[in-house]
This record gives C-alpha cells, sequence and structure tokens, in this order.
C-alpha cells in the first residue's frame, strides 16, 4: 500500500479533474436544452401501447436491416420472437437483423465511432456497467432512454416520473461453496478470512465487479457490513480488526461515511485474497466437482443451469451462502442490463417497439427469463415468468420432470432484491466514486496465488 499522504495527493487532484462532470446529475447532457429528432420520436413513443408502437415499427422497417449491438447474446434469440409478433399484426412484414456482442468491453468504443454519423449503424443497445453507461453514453448523447408506457404502468410509474435508466433485467453473482467438506459460510467476512482465495472473475475483466466494489463504501452497503462485523464472534473480530483500523483515515480522506472504513477493510481484503479467472464458467465448472472441497466463488448465479451431471460433477455439491440459516451481510451483488435508443437510429420506432416488447412480454423477455438468477424490472412479466420456468422448485427438465437441486431453487428477485441481500448498482453513485475510491483500488495488490 503506498502512503497516505500519496493516497490523498492523488485523490485530490483527480477529483478537482474529474468531479466537475459529474455535477449537473444523472440525466444531463452537452445538448443541454436541444432535443434531437430520435428524442423527439421516443417522446411519442412513450405514450403508445405496444401494438400501436408495432404498427409504426412494421410502417417504418418492413423489408430492411435491423443492427443491433449488446453485452447478451440472446439479443440475437429475441429479435425472431419480435419479428414473429410483427407478424400478427402484418403477416407480410419482413425484417433482415443482425445482432452484434463485442467482447472485451469494446462496446463502448463502437457505439462511441458509431456514434459520429449523421444516421448510425445499431438502431438500439443493451448494454451493462452503469458507470460507463453513465459517463461515456448517457452524458454524451450518444444514448437516449426510452421508457415503454405498459412497463412504466406495471411499475406504478410513468415515463414523465420515472428516473434513471430502462432495465430489462437485474442479473446477479453469489457466493457460493463446494459442500463436500465440513467448511460453512455464514457471514459475507467469512469470504475474507486468513487463507481464504474465493474465485471471482477479475475486475479488470467484467468492470460491472469494480461497480460493485465501489458500491460497497456507500452509507447502505458499509452500514450491511458493519452489522455483519458486529454478528461475529469477537476471536473472528479481531482477525480483521488491524485491517480496519488501517483504513480508517483512508476512509475518511475519501469523504466516505461512519462506516466507510468496514467497506474500505472488506475491499482491500478481498481483492488481496481472491483468485483471479477470466471468466464465469471456468469457476462454476471447478466448484461443481467433488474434489473442490471448500473453495467458493463469487459467480453468475445462470452458471449453475449448464452443468451436466455425473458421478463427480453435480449441482448438488454447491451450495447458495446467502440461503443458509442466520446468513449475515450481503449475499452476492447485482448489475443490470439497460436498453437505449442510439440517438442516431435508423430505425426509432422499430427499437422502441422491440424495447417494449422485450420488456412489457413474457415472449420477449423469455430469451433471458428462462434462467435463474436473471429477474425482470417488470413485476407482471416476473410473475409470468416463474410460472413458466418454475425457478423456485428448481426448475423444469426438458423431459417436463421436475428436478430438484436446493442450489438451483431459486428464491426470486422478491427475495434477492430485499433487504440488502445483493449489493444493488446504481450508476450516479458508481460514476461520482469511481475516480476517487477507484484509484484507491488501483493501490492495493492482487493476490497471485504460488
Amino acid at each position: 500500500m503506498k502512503s497516505k499522504v500519496k493516497v490523498l495527493a492523488i485523490m485530490l487532484i483527480i477529483t478537482a479533474l474529474v468531479v466537475p462532470l459529474y455535477a449537473g446529475g444523472a440525466t444531463d447532457s452537452p445538448r443541454a436544452n436541444e432535443t434531437s429528432p430520435v428524442e423527439e420520436i421516443i417522446k411519442q413513443a412513450e405514450g403508445m401501447s405496444l401494438e400501436e408502437l408495432a404498427k409504426k415499427a412494421i410502417e417504418e422497417s418492413n423489408g430492411k436491416m435491423f443492427y443491433g449491438v449488446g453485452n447478451s447474446s440472446r439479443g440475437k434469440t429475441a429479435l425472431p420472437l419480435f419479428i414473429s409478433y410483427l407478424q400478427t399484426i402484418d403477416p407480410n412484414y419482413t425484417l433482415n437483423y443482425e445482432w452484434q456482442q463485442p467482447k472485451n468491453n469494446k462496446i463502448f468504443d463502437q457505439l462511441t465511432a458509431d456514434s459520429l454519423k449523421s444516421t448510425g449503424t445499431f438502431a438500439m443497445t443493451l448494454i451493462q456497467d452503469g458507470n460507463q453507461i453513465e459517463s461515456k453514453m448517457v452524458r454524451t448523447g450518444i444514448l437516449d432512454t426510452f421508457i415503454p408506457k405498459e412497463w412504466a404502468e406495471a411499475n406504478g410509474t410513468t415515463a414523465d416520473e420515472y428516473k434513471g435508466f430502462l432495465p430489462l433485467q437485474t442479473l446477479n453473482k453469489v457466493f457460493m461453496y463446494n459442500n463436500t467438506g465440513d467448511k460453512e459460510f455464514d457471514n459475507v467476512w467469512d469470504f475474507v478470512a486468513p487463507g481464504e482465495h474465493g474465485l471471482f472473475m477479475d475486475i479488470d475483466s467484467e468492470i460491472v465487479g469494480k461497480n460493485f466494489l465501489y458500491m460497497l463504501t456507500s452509507d447502505q452497503y458499509s452500514a450491511v457490513l458493519k452489522d455483519a462485523f458486529d454478528a461475529l464472534p469477537e476471536e473472528e473480530k479481531a482477525t480483521f480488526q488491524a485491517t480496519i483500523d488501517q483504513v480508517a483515515t483512508d476512509a475518511d480522506d475519501l469523504g466516505l461515511g461512519e462506516n466507510g472504513k468496514y467497506a474500505l477493510a472488506w475491499i482491500k481484503l478481498w481483492v488481496e485474497s481472491y483468485n483471479a479467472q477470466t471468466d464465469d464458467g471456468p469457476i462454476c465448472n471447478t466448484l461443481v466437482s467433488q474434489s473442490a472441497t471448500d473453495q467458493f466463488g463469487l459467480i453468475v448465479y445462470s452458471k449453475l443451469r449448464s452443468v451436466e451431471e455425473s458421478a463427480t460433477v453435480s449441482k448438488k455439491f454447491v451450495d447458495i451462502a446467502a440461503y443458509n440459516d442466520g446468513y449475515k451481510g450481503f449475499g452476492g451483488f447485482g448489475y443490470c442490463h439497460y436498453l437505449f435508443v442510439t440517438d442516431n437510429s435508423p430505425l426509432p420506432w422499430t427499437a422502441c417497439a422491440f424495447i417494449a416488447y422485450m420488456v412489457e412480454t413474457a415472449d420477449g423477455f423469455s430469451a433471458w427469463g428462462k434462467d435463474i438468477g436473471g429477474y425482470s424490472a417488470n413485476p407482471v412479466v416476473a410473475e409470468e415468468t416463474e410460472a413458466i420456468y418454475k425457478h423456485k422448485t428448481g426448475g423444469m427438465a426438458e423431459d417436463g420432470v421436475t428436478v430438484v437441486y436446493p442450489a438451483l431453487n431459486d428464491r426470486g428477485g422478491d427475495w434477492w432484491l430485499s433487504e440488502n441481500r445483493l449489493v444493488l448498482e446504481d450508476p450516479s453513485y458508481c460514476a461520482s466514486v469511481s475516480f476517487t475510491v477507484g484509484s484507491w483500488i488501483e493501490m492495493l495488490s492482487k493476490y497471485t496465488p504460488n
């Protein structure tokens, strides 16, 4: 760890340079009071039903080419379902399409480059990482938020009243561990105890993991860490107290709340102990192996669905930490897939209709809804999705027979998204601390396995 003086100096310099960029609030744009043609269309679209939008889409895009881009490949699965829906209104409707999924976080570069054209290639996007969306996409006027009328009504609001981006779903990454040994994890501090090395997709490989750490420094989640710490036996508290005391001054320097030192201590212990991986798939494959006794990871919950059962590999070999009776603290973190219309969209009506179809119907959400650990932001669609896929009972096997594994019994969005069971990403907060807390995190020494 670098000296306190250097930490503070870097923090102050970067804050002075960057924080003014965020002073205007989450929805400010460099266009000020100007409204683009696409924004004018969005304003009209926000007062229309899905069927009305569908008719506009048919008129605009029949026989044309539609390009979408996203972090999830399943946009490619949703598009033909959308076309089929439009064909129920006009059987002669056709649409050619291509869905791109840039790797290595290049989606921001791709959208930025496309924004330089008077009329872009991409009609819309499905994108994650609220921090970069806010700072690079929304504030720069590259992406526009569209709030569908019936989605807003299902959430008891209106497009004008709703603040924030439009989420397709909230995904969760949860702490899970191999249960073939005697070890149990019943407190979030157990994951940063001496000698523990959780498997985790490196924060420099997937930025939503860094947003998770940023959120821990908020008053809400630092209080969760303080409460979990207070619930520990005295001898376990003693193992963490030195680190908490060590970072207390840094918490003050960074302007964090009264429990900020607990957040920084947990972050420091986590970053300096986790075993960095390049993807969640291999982590899951490790944890479900009978030989991975007492190992744990923080991974996308849905990965369990693809495990192929054998004598030595099984979903029965893992437990979800947050499901343990008496568990203290958060059980993982959540982040959203957001939907936007590009500000220079070549097919804005079709983009709005497609977005509305995905967030207002179970069929439109089905490309994602079949998996556990992904929760529609529309309560009506969430209920219909659960009725179809029965995630709370382990899910349905392909032959229609229910196969139950305790780890697969997803307790649902209502459970995970309440009582601080997940650390939920707030794009505005992440953007406000990414250059201060982010600089502090960058100076931590990551764990290197022998």
